[in-house]
């Protein structure tokens, strides 16, 4: 393995280049937090896009949150610059940004941006068998130099205090109409959850079908972060959403369609995943209720 991190100087800067989506930004800070355990004196700084800054604000782990311009990177002026996202910018970023060690793994395209090229995560990890995008992505750390370890629980920070009374969040949308579990399940779940319900959906989210339960839709990703850090449970479709619940250790049943629960379930959290070998639209309310229940929550 790379001993990278060894051979930084005390205080070195280090830039993660993550650039998006939701879901992959959260399921980074394992990665960042053992980073952090190991050289505790590098100043870390994430490249991500200003519409997920949020994910990273107030992050221990990170020490400075910059947009996705080159003039940002090289001012930040890193000793190792590590690409998490693998696209042909963030590449390119890479290749330009002036650290003495640039990372990327080995399966990423444009392969010259790297002069450090990591392997996948079976090797590293030594198993063979599907990996969780969390070890996925905390494997790197470890192969340039952090000492294996428990991958630990993606973190959120919130400020301000948490809602004295319980209530449960579901999010019934998605990226796609393969990943979105019909209106009515999430209707009929709602109907027999014990505790008050709150749909939430993002910029654009068609909410109407749920307008006799409280919502919030468009809300900045920081009010989004403090809803689920209080949350008694989440249910809702395989998306962003489900990955910041898990952060803040929420029971959650989360309704996969195409996606794989072995790559991106709910990661280190009290959890239910339900689907249907016919896809998501045939999985029932009743499943989910039985998830809910195993759970130990009232339904």
């Amino acid at each position: 393995m790379e001993r990278v991190l060894e051979a930084l100087p005390y205080g070195s800067r280090v830039a993660v280049i993550r650039l998006r989506s939701l879901g992959d930004c959260v399921l980074t800070t394992p990665a960042l937090q053992i980073l952090k355990r190991f050289r505790r004196d590098l100043r870390v700084a994430i490249i991500v896009e200003p519409r997920f800054r949020d994910v990273f604000e107030n992050n221990p782990d990170v020490d400075a949150i910059l947009s996705p311009g080159l003039t940002a990177l090289r001012g930040w002026r890193p000793r190792l610059c590590l690409n998490l996202h693998g696209g042909t910018r963030s590449a390119w970023m890479t290749a330009l940004s002036g650290a003495t060690h640039r990372a990327g793994f080995g399966h990423f395209r444009h392969q010259a941006a790297y002069n450090c090229r990591i392997p996948r995560a079976q090797e590293i990890l030594r198993v063979d068998r599907k990996v969780h995008t969390a070890e996925h992505l905390a494997s790197a750390i470890f192969y340039l130099g952090a000492p294996a370890t428990e991958i630990p629980r993606a973190r959120l920070a919130v400020t301000g205090a948490k809602e004295p009374d319980s209530y449960t969040v579901i999010h019934p949308v998605a990226a796609t109409p393969q990943k979105t579990w019909h209106a009515g399940g999430f209707l009929e779940v709602a109907g027999h959850v014990g505790t008050r319900v709150v749909f939430i959906g993002g910029p654009g989210d068609d909410l109407a079908p749920f307008q006799a339960f409280p919502v919030m839709c468009g809300a900045p990703l920081a009010q989004v972060k403090s809803l689920l850090a209080g949350a008694s449970v989440f249910v809702g479709n395989d998306s962003g959403p489900a990955h910041m619940a898990a952060a803040f250790g929420v029971p959650s049943v989360v309704i996969f369609g195409e996606s794989d629960p072995a790559i991106w379930g709910p990661w280190r959290t009290p959890s239910e995943v339900v689907r249907d070998p016919g896809g998501i639209s045939n999985v029932r309310p009743a499943q989910v209720l039985a998830a809910l229940s195993r759970l130990r929550v009232p339904a």
